[in-house]
């Protein structure tokens, strides 16, 4: 039996992997029980049974309140911000063929943070104009990388070490900007910058939903290119591929998938950078295995969130400051591993 399906509906045929699929249908269970789990635990906790009936619009005026309108929001933007990243970071790792091309590491992310900064220190903006800057910020940051490793093609391994210089030195200008502004707005902008879910509510829902689904559909279209851009350019070409082009396209979609996320709850890290690793472990597939690493983000950000609301009461902490703890030992792991390797 082949580890590979192809279906076809009409002219269109799709090659499935098939332990991808289970892993998928299994991660697709795994976020629908950390769902109701969220919803379920807190201070006030809700039955299951009353979670369901408020789902289903049966609930208690009470349990309508804990849950539909408290946890709910934040557990879905939760649940998109955690697939937006792992999207991104399969994305970012797989064009840059490194397990450490992810959007937190190489500057994107903190490139992100200095759009939104600006918006709301300098020019006093408020959530629009802040997620608008971190989106500009991201493609701004993007684009001077990108073109700065392009000398003779882009280079994978140039890529991330000028995108690891890049962020270095926006991490110095967030500083300053913090520094600078009004004690007020600096610490509401410290708060920011760690990374949080807490208060986000439907906007942020309506906002990222589409940006993951537009994500999904482009990934698994770029996918079959980005498997064969794992090769060298001058293999890949041969078969057919515009590695440059491919790239560029990848490293948008990436931007904006990033980009959005900053947006909405700041710069979570760790994420990106793990849930496209656990996805390939998970998988055993070539190929960036984009929905299998979303749907690994989503997961875990639930889940941490989780901890980060409930683990430490009477107290919430920040999400990003959970993921920072886990994804600083997790980079020094993966670090030492390459460098094992030859590749660091």
């Amino acid at each position: 039996m082949t580890a590979v399906s192809v279906l076809a509906v009409g002219g269109w045929s799709v090659r499935v992997h098939r332990r991808a699929a289970l892993v998928g249908g299994a991660l697709v269970v795994a976020l629908a029980g950390a769902v109701l789990a969220s919803l379920s635990l807190g201070a006030h906790p809700v039955a299951v049974s009353d979670v369901l009936a408020v789902l289903v619009g049966r609930g208690s005026a009470v349990d309508e309140l804990l849950v539909g309108t408290l946890r709910l929001p934040r557990v879905l933007t939760a649940a998109l911000v955690g697939a937006t990243l792992g999207l991104a970071g399969a994305l970012f790792q797989s064009v840059t063929r490194n397990p450490l091309g992810s959007p937190d590491v190489i500057g994107f992310d903190a490139g992100a943070s200095t759009g939104a900064l600006v918006a709301m220190l300098v020019l006093h903006g408020g959530v629009l104009a802040t997620s608008v800057g971190a989106v500009v910020g991201g493609a701004l940051t993007a684009a001077i990388i990108f073109g700065l490793s392009s000398r003779g093609g882009v280079a994978p391994l140039r890529l991330v070490l000028v995108g690891i210089g890049g962020g270095a030195i926006l991490l110095a200008v967030n500083s300053t900007l913090i520094v600078r502004a009004q004690l007020y707005d600096a610490q509401s902008a410290s708060v920011w910058l760690v990374g949080n879910l807490a208060g986000r509510g439907w906007p942020e829902v309506a906002m990222l939903a589409p940006l993951v689904a537009v994500g999904l559909v482009a990934a698994a279209v770029l996918g079959p290119a980005l498997t064969l851009g794992e090769f060298a350019d001058d293999r890949s070409a041969s078969l057919g591929l515009h590695p440059g082009r491919v790239r560029l396209g990848t490293i948008v979609l990436g931007v904006l998938l990033a980009s959005g996320a900053v947006a909405v709850a700041g710069p979570i890290q760790f994420i990106a950078l793990a849930a496209p690793q656990v996805a390939r472990r998970l998988t055993g597939a070539t190929g960036p295995n984009a929905v299998v690493a979303g749907l690994t983000g989503a997961v875990l950000l639930v889940i941490t969130d989780l901890a980060a609301r409930e683990a430490f009461q009477p107290r919430q902490l920040p999400v990003g400051v959970l993921t920072g703890l886990v994804g600083g030992a997790y980079l020094a792991w993966l670090l030492g591993r390459e460098w094992r390797r030859g590749r660091a």
